[in-house]
């Protein structure tokens, strides 16, 4: 096997399975990258096409993973090629602004799965780059591995899959959930970090000489024959940044109750709902039964929302619910669960179990699998 056959398959392969790779990891969680479009086109100033911020992230992971799979199995190489090209080029430019202008610090191009930074990204796009515009040269050296029919066939599988995949998740739940609340996480514990370990040094000068010294600890009696000059730090290991930020919980008169319903030590579920303007009232019939046998049961039911008191009293009268609405910030509500609303379970702060409003439990479900072990 020649140079070139050797690195047309390493192009080959490293191209497509990172578009497969990373259109994968999106797909798992098409709002968290719809959240993440929205960032850029704020960026851009382009906040008309926010709307259509979910329909762009179900096709854009859709596409990355079908090119991905077509150069894979060298189908339609050339305008497979050609597609892959301008993807990188667009992804290169955002990486590349982003970056450059310190816009968004997070790239979102792997999901909650692997942070990188723009720059990081832009990197990679340039290898892939230099990569796709060889195999658009050679791309005669790249041929088909099935016959045509058999080539359509799995290509219109792909479509499916690929399609199939990231409406499935946007309809239910993440399949992995990489985010500090997935289930089995405690989420006290992801509010704590680690502070920087940092030395002191204090620069000294002698009352007789004036010559000058730094010095990590302070001399015996050093105020006899030294005059304090100024002292600094030294970071001598980075910290670690506590996963989960800023989260809180209040009552609707301000009151803060984020102990008492996070660290709570028995089961308690909290329903999300980050606006209340776009939750989906419909369920609210099965909601409002579930939380009247949760209160039988003595198990706190509680809804955490970022809408503001008027908003949750007119969705109370208009969804025919008396559950009790928490406020808690509207970005750690969407971060929490993938859904508007969802239910989480928790006990003593672990998220036991969490549904989305489209596969909402009966509570003797829960109350079965959970309450009688």
């Amino acid at each position: 096997m020649n140079i070139l056959r050797i690195l047309i398959i390493i192009s080959r392969l490293f191209v497509a399975l990172l578009f497969i790779f990373s259109g994968w990891i999106k797909a798992n969680d098409t709002i968290g990258f719809a959240y993440k479009l929205d960032e850029y086109f704020e960026v851009f100033g382009m906040e008309w096409i926010k709307p259509l911020s979910l329909f762009i992230s179900i096709f854009m992971c859709s596409l990355e993973m079908l090119l991905g799979f077509m150069l894979l199995i060298g189908a339609r190489i050339k305008p497979t090629l050609w597609l892959l090209l301008l993807m990188i080029l667009f992804f290169a430019f955002l990486n590349f602004y982003s970056g450059y202008y310190d816009k968004v610090k997070e790239c979102g191009c792997f999901g909650d799965a692997i942070k990188m930074t723009p720059w990081q990204e832009f990197r990679n796009n340039m290898i892939m780059l230099v990569m796709t515009i060889f195999m658009l040269i050679k791309n005669a050296e790249i041929p088909p591995l099935f016959g045509e029919k058999i080539e359509n066939g799995f290509v219109i599988t792909a479509m499916v899959a690929c399609l199939g995949f990231p409406l499935y998740t946007y309809n239910y739940l993440p399949i992995i959930d990489f985010r500090p609340y997935a289930i089995g996480k405690n989420i006290p514990e992801q509010t704590k970090g680690l502070p920087d370990e940092v030395k002191f040094f204090y620069l000294l000068k002698n009352k007789n000489s004036g010559d000058t010294k730094e010095v990590e600890k302070w001399p015996p009696d050093w105020d006899k024959e030294y005059d304090f000059v100024s002292s600094r730090q030294e970071v001598t290991k980075k910290g670690i940044d506590p996963k989960i930020k800023d989260f809180s919980i209040s009552n609707l008169e301000g009151s803060d109750y984020t102990q008492d319903i996070i660290e709570n030590p028995d089961y308690n579920f909290l329903l999300i709902c980050y606006d209340l303007d776009k939750a989906d009232k419909g369920v609210f019939a099965k909601v409002n039964d579930f939380a009247a046998l949760c209160k039988q049961d003595n198990v706190t039911f509680a809804a955490l929302t970022s809408s503001t008191k008027g908003t949750i009293q007119k969705f109370k009268e208009e969804a025919k619910t008396s559950i009790d609405f928490y406020n808690s910030d509207g970005t750690v509500l969407k971060t929490m669960i993938r859904s508007n609303p969802g239910l989480m379970l928790l006990k003593g702060g672990t998220v036991v179990d969490m549904w989305h409003y489209h596969s909402f439990p009966s509570f003797s479900f829960v109350k079965e699998k959970y309450f009688k072990k």
